[in-house]
């Protein structure tokens, strides 16, 4: 059953952040994490604009800081989410050979939504949009890692 789970995209104070903390607020009995697969904001906490729409849901990610991914999140975490297909694949080029840690864009878990990727809200500015969409897949994981 999958305990761990890291939660990936680009810069890591955004998407990913935002999908640990909604995650964790819905499923606080497993491991959560996030990262991003750039390094330019490595210990700094989530984005402003992003805290913000956040905290007015109730989530709360003050706590978090960023990182980039490393080999190692391979063995720790079982199941890997990425916020989109670009991020999946730089994930995928990263794999270490013989590693089977399951990569998934996040979206397939809610595909009522009708989007294939969680849009950059750093680029995008919908920041609130962009909690309403974690928050729907963050639901579809729970649903579906209650069903395995």
């Amino acid at each position: 059953m999958t305990r761990r789970i890291l939660f990936v995209c680009l810069g890591n104070i955004c998407r990913s952040p935002t999908a640990e903390g909604v995650f964790r607020s819905m499923a606080p009995d497993m491991e959560t994490d996030s990262c991003g697969t750039a390094a330019w904001h490595v210990g700094k906490p989530p984005y402003g604009p992003m805290q913000v729409a956040a905290g007015q849901k109730g989530y709360n990610l003050s706590d978090l800081r960023a990182r980039q991914i490393d080999l190692s999140d391979f063995d720790t975490f079982d199941l890997i989410i990425a916020m989109d297909a670009q991020n999946k694949a730089e994930i995928e080029a990263l794999r270490p050979e013989g590693n089977g840690t399951p990569v998934r864009v996040f979206t397939e878990f809610a595909p009522e939504t009708g989007m294939d990727h969680v849009p950059d809200p750093y680029y995008t500015r919908d920041f609130a949009g962009a909690v309403r969409l974690i928050e729907s897949a963050a639901t579809g994981l729970k649903r579906h890692l209650d069903l395995q």
